[in-house]
C-alpha cells in the first residue's frame, strides 16, 4: 500500500461539471482530491479487504439474529420499544438492504480491523462508484498510469444488478428517492442512486424527506398526494425513530431502502457485541460498553456515542490521556470504548479505507485521509489503483 504523489487532470473540474459532481469542494476546502492516489497489490485487495470485508459483514448479520430477539439487546442499542415487533419482522421477512460500507484501520500489512459499520446511509457513493473510475480510466488513456492498472471497484454495476433483483420484489412500483434539503452531498448521491435505479429499469420519484405528508389512511406521500410504497430514504433510522411521525412507519404499508432491521448495523453497539461473541477475531478490536467493568483494563481506546455521525462526539485517548476530540450532539444514548488502533500514516494524513458492499457482497473501496487522527464529512476523498 503506497501514497503516490501525481498530477491532477487539468480539465478535472471541467469534467465534474459535465458529470454533475458538485461537491468536489467543501466550503471552500477540497474534498475531491487527485494530487496523490493510494496503490494497492492485488493480494492485498483480495486478502486484506475483499476477503474480510465478506467476514465481517456476515458477522455483522449474526449480531442482527441475536438483538431481534433478546430485549435486554434491543435496550442496550437503544431502539424504542415500539419498533421492536416491526424491527423483528423485517429481519425475520428477511426485508432487502441495498448497499452498506465498513470502515477499516489498513495499512498493506497484517489484519484490516473494523472501526464502525455504516449500514445505513453511507454516503461517498458516487465519488466511489463512478468519479474515482472516471479519473483512473482518464488517467490510463493519458499515459499517466500504466495500461495494466486496475481498482476494486464493480459499485455500479453491482448497483444496477440489485436494483433489477428488488425491482422483482416490488414489480411495477414506483421507488421515490429521498433526503433532506440544503445538503449538497446528500443529493448528489440520491441523485446517483437514482441514476443506477433509472439504469434498472424502475420508474423513480424524488421528495425532500422534510416535504414527505401523511395521508388520512397512514400512507406516506409525496407533494402530489401520491402514495409511496418504495422509498429509499437517505435519512437515518434512529432520526426517524425519535420523530413525530416515526411510528406511523409501523403501518404504513411503505418498503423502505435500507429496510428497518438496518437499525442495529448502524450502531456502535454492534462493536461490543461483536467482541462478546466473536473475541479476538483478527479483524475485530477489543470493545465494550463504557459501564462495563471490563473497558477499565482498556488504556488507550477511542470513546464513540452509541448514535453518531460523521466523526462527531469522538474521544481519542491513549495512555489514559486524551489526545483528540471532536465535537458535537451526539452521546445522549450512552458510549462504547473501541481499543484504539491509530489510522495508518502517510506524511501528515491520517487514512481511513471505506469498503463497500452490494447485496452482501464486496464491491469497492474508497480512501479518505485527514490531517487529524479521526476522519469527519471534510475528510478529503482520493483515488487508488491496483497494480
Amino acid at each position: 500500500m503506497l501514497r503516490i504523489g501525481g498530477a491532477e487532470r487539468p480539465d478535472w473540474r471541467q469534467t465534474a461539471r459535465q458529470y454533475g459532481f458538485h461537491f468536489h469542494t467543501l466550503y471552500g476546502e477540497p474534498y475531491w482530491d487527485e494530487s496523490a492516489y493510494y496503490q494497492f497489490t492485488l493480494e492485498q485487495i483480495e486478502r486484506d479487504l475483499e476477503q474480510p470485508t465478506a467476514e465481517i459483514h456476515q458477522l455483522c448479520l449474526e449480531v442482527v439474529e441475536r438483538v431481534v430477539r433478546d430485549e435486554q439487546l434491543l435496550q442496550r442499542f437503544q431502539i424504542p420499544p415500539i419498533y421492536w415487533d416491526a424491527l423483528a419482522r423485517s429481519w425475520y421477512e428477511r426485508e432487502p438492504s441495498l448497499y452498506s460500507r465498513i470502515d477499516l484501520a489498513y495499512d498493506g500489512n497484517g489484519p484490516a480491523k473494523l472501526l464502525e459499520n455504516n449500514a445505513d446511509t453511507p454516503t461517498s457513493l458516487y465519488e466511489t462508484g463512478f468519479w474515482q473510475w472516471l479519473w483512473l480510466q482518464q488517467q490510463v488513456d493519458r499515459g499517466q498510469l500504466p495500461a495494466q492498472a486496475d481498482q476494486f471497484n464493480s459499485l455500479q454495476e453491482r448497483l444496477i444488478l440489485r436494483f433489477r433483483q428488488l425491482q422483482r420484489r416490488m414489480p411495477q412500483q414506483r421507488l421515490h428517492f429521498a433526503c433532506c434539503k440544503d445538503t449538497v452531498e446528500d443529493r448528489g448521491t440520491v441523485q446517483y442512486l437514482q441514476d443506477c435505479a433509472e439504469q434498472a429499469g424502475i420508474d423513480c420519484d424524488f421528495v425532500y424527506i422534510d416535504d414527505i405528508g401523511l395521508l388520512a389512511n397512514g400512507r406516506f406521500c409525496d407533494l402530489a398526494a401520491q402514495p409511496i410504497s418504495w422509498l429509499f430514504k437517505l435519512y437515518p433510522w434512529e432520526f426517524m425513530q425519535r420523530e413525530e411521525f416515526g411510528p406511523s412507519v409501523i403501518d404504513s404499508h411503505t418498503r423502505f431502502i435500507e429496510p428497518l432491521w438496518k437499525t442495529v448495523l448502524s450502531n456502535k453497539a454492534l462493536l461490543p457485541l461483536l467482541w462478546q461473541l466473536f473475541p479476538n477475531h483478527p479483524n475485530l478490536l477489543p470493545a465494550y460498553f463504557e459501564d462495563d467493568p471490563a473497558a477499565g483494563a482498556l488504556r488507550s481506546y477511542v470513546r464513540k456515542p452509541i448514535y453518531s455521525r460523521e466523526g462527531a462526539n469522538i474521544d481519542i485517548v491513549r495512555d489514559g490521556r486524551r489526545i483528540a476530540h471532536s465535537d458535537g450532539d451526539y452521546g445522549a444514548e450512552g458510549f462504547i470504548l473501541q481499543a484504539y488502533q491509530p489510522l495508518p500514516r502517510f506524511g501528515d494524513n491520517h487514512t481511513l479505507i471505506g469498503s463497500w458492499l452490494v447485496d452482501d457482497q464486496p464491491a469497492g473501496i474508497s480512501l479518505r485521509e485527514d490531517t487529524g487522527p479521526i476522519t469527519q464529512d471534510l475528510s478529503r476523498f482520493l483515488p487508488h489503483i491496483i497494480l
